[in-house]
Parts: C-alpha cells; structure tokens; sequence
C-alpha cells in the first residue's frame, strides 16, 4: 500500500474546529461551501463507485470527487477537458504572455468587494491592451487574448494579478491582413502599465461615485468622499507592475504553457511538506532571488484562512475572453485569421487527441493497456468495506 502524501483536505479536517472558532463568522457562503467540498471529496461523505477493467479482472473502488474549482485534487480532469476545448482556438504564431497587477493598497477593498473589483480588472486591462495595439503608432491591430485570474502569490497572500496569454500580432485595422508583431517585443510595459493605472483608476471612481463599493469594518472611513479622494490620490503615486514576456513558441509550447495557469489554485498538494505541532509546511518560489525553492511555516488555522481567502465568488468566471477571441466573434474571426495566415495547426493534434483520452479516460494500473469503465455506485456515507453487498450494477 501506498503511503498517503499530506493534501490539503487532512489540514482541513484536522484543524476545522480550531479554524472555525477564530474565522467561521467571516466566511462567505462559497467559502463555507468550498470548506464543506474539500473536507468531503474522495471520502465516504460523497459516495463512490466500482469500476471494471476491460482487459483484466482489476475491479478498484474508488470515492467520488466533489468537482469544487477550489479544490486541489479536482483540477487536473478540469483541466485537461478545457485545454481540449481551447486548444482548437489556438493559431499557428508566437504567443506573449501579459501580467497586470494590483498594487497591493487595493487588497483591502478588493477582499471586501471580490466580483465588483476583479471585474474591473479584466476591464481595466481589457481598455489597456486593445486600444494600444490597435494604435497605429504601436501595432496598429485588433488583437485577441485570453485572461486568467490569480489572486495569491507563493506563499498564499493576496496578490490578484491577470495572466494575459496573446498571440503575437493582430489582425489589420481593415482586417485584410495578419499583422506581426517584433519577435523580441510586444507592446511597450512602460505605457501598458501607465495606461492599466490611469484605466483601473477611472473604474474604480465610477464604482465609488454609484455606492456599489462595500465599505465596512477597517474600509468604513473610505465612505467619506475626501478620505477615498485621498486613496485615489494615492494610487496615481504608486508604479502599478505589469509583465510582459517575449513572444516564444508555437500552438504546442503554448498548449503546454496554458495548463500552467488555468486551473491553478492558491496552492496544490505537491507543494505541502509537513503538519506538525499545529503547523503547516510547504514550498515557495522566491523570484526575488532567482525563483530559489524555500520552505515555509505557518500555523494550520492561517494557512486555512489563506486558502479561503482565494475562494471566488459564486458564478464568478476567472477564465476570459477578449477582442477577436471574444466569444461572440471567435469562431468567424478565427477562420478569417487562418486564412490570413495560410498555415494549420499541425503538432498540436496529437497533444489535443492525447488530452481528450486522458480527460474521459483512465487507464488501468494493473495491466496497463485496458480502459477502466464505471460498473456500480455505492450510496453517500457507506464505508468500502461495505461496498460488495450494496453495489448497483449499471449495466
């Protein structure tokens, strides 16, 4: 038998009653959920099911998962049923990846207000790339990209940030033509990051100026107009950071580079080292000095509340599309951009075929060559070693 690895969901059960009497009043009604979903998945909680080898008598029992977007060990399948998805949308150029970042004074507001002020950075970031790649002085194209949300840095604090994932160029202004950008730079960061600051800032007056702003407990002096004015003031002061890496690769590496990012959550279970005495260990990438690998501790009922703190609100879509990408256009434009481009997508296929498989399947672990397929389910709540006698055969 395998030694269990330490996931997230045993720092979850072990400390929920330490953790819920210092933080239960503060958590939303997703956040609770997502608590409820992690703790319960892959356990007896949600029931399970038998499955039949079809090349050898290999029958394994297994507990269903809670399919909760915050949960470690539901990603990768997520994942890889989307990167099938989008991995047809990709084109046969260079890609650039793009990050925007908040300044760090917007953190209170956007915890207190998670939709109302991640929405306005997608927006923010959408009025930032479009209308500077379509300046003829710049680019002079309509471009399209795809957006994901992070809000955590390594070690779980909040940090939201845009990852901007953009091909390489753009379609003419009078979309007759592919237009390319340089193939050691994409747009300027310098004017990127003034134009998202002055942009996030202007949304962010309008939100105030319409009351939509939660402002309560430690936020509740912002509700006087000159006390905002002055955060407002404040945040023109600030260097707002973006990225912007130069364009690499083609529809495979990207493919590639994608499943780094999508699914991710604050932090997954390969990177736990250890729960000992009340705390947590795990792994952090210090790009301050070289992306060095440390370790880090903290106390179990903090690094539950640094989980939650990341837990999106309900309905909230992290994955965006924009500019030709855009899901009412996609389709006609990305014809139209293949046709330009007068090439097709040819080592991306097989990734794609192999992705597909891996997300509807499950090969058996015993012989490995035969498909496992699903033959029973046992009821929530029934122990495996109980499973035999109540097992419903579905065939």
């Amino acid at each position: 038998m395998t030694e269990h690895r330490l996931e997230v969901a045993d720092v979850f059960r072990q400390y929920e009653q330490e953790f819920l009497a210092a933080w239960g009043h503060t958590l939303s009604r997703q956040q609770r959920r997502a608590f409820r979903d992690i703790c319960a998945c892959r356990t007896a909680a949600l029931g399970g099911h038998l499955q039949q080898c079809d090349s050898c008598p290999h029958q394994p029992i297994s507990y269903n998962s809670c399919r909760s977007r915050s949960c470690p060990k539901c990603q990768s399948s997520a994942r890889d049923k989307w990167l099938v998805r989008e991995g047809r949308h990709l084109l046969p150029v260079p890609y650039c990846h793009v990050v925007f970042t908040l300044p760090h004074e917007l953190s209170p507001l956007a915890l207190q207000n998670p939709k109302l002020i991640y929405d306005l950075l997608f927006r923010a970031v959408r009025v930032t790339l479009l209308p500077i790649a379509a300046d003829p002085t710049r680019l002079g194209a309509h471009l399209g990209f795809l957006a994901v949300l992070h809000s955590w840095d390594q070690k779980m604090l909040h940090h939201p940030h845009l990852h901007c994932l953009v091909p390489a160029g753009g379609l003419s202004l009078d979309r007759s033509r592919w237009i390319s950008c340089r193939k050691r730079f994409f747009l300027p960061v310098a004017v990127l990051a003034s134009r998202f600051r002055k942009r996030f800032r202007t949304l962010l007056a309008a939100a105030y100026r319409r009351k939509e702003l939660k402002l309560s407990g430690k936020l509740r002096p912002l509700l006087r107009p000159v006390a905002f004015d002055r955060l407002y003031r404040s945040l023109k002061k600030k260097k707002w950071v973006v990225y912007a890496k130069p364009p690499f690769g083609g529809p495979e590496q990207v493919l590639k580079y994608l499943a780094r990012y999508t699914h991710r959550i604050a932090i997954a279970n390969g990177r736990l080292v250890g729960l000992d005495n009340g705390n947590v260990s795990f792994r952090w990438r210090d790009s301050a000095n070289g992306n060095t690998q440390k370790v880090i501790t903290v106390g179990a009922v903090e690094f539950i509340r640094r989980f939650l703190m990341h837990v999106l609100p309900p309905g909230f879509v992290k994955i965006r599309h924009f500019g030709f990408l855009a899901n009412t256009k996609r389709r006609v434009s990305l014809a139209l951009c293949r046709s330009l481009l007068a090439s097709a997508e040819q080592g991306v296929s097989k990734m794609l075929t192999d992705l597909q498989v891996r997300a509807i399947q499950r090969k058996c672990p015993i012989c490995h060559t035969g498909t496992l397929h699903v033959i029973g389910w046992i009821a929530p709540g029934v122990p495996i070693d109980l499973v035999a006698p109540i097992c419903v055969n579905t065939s």
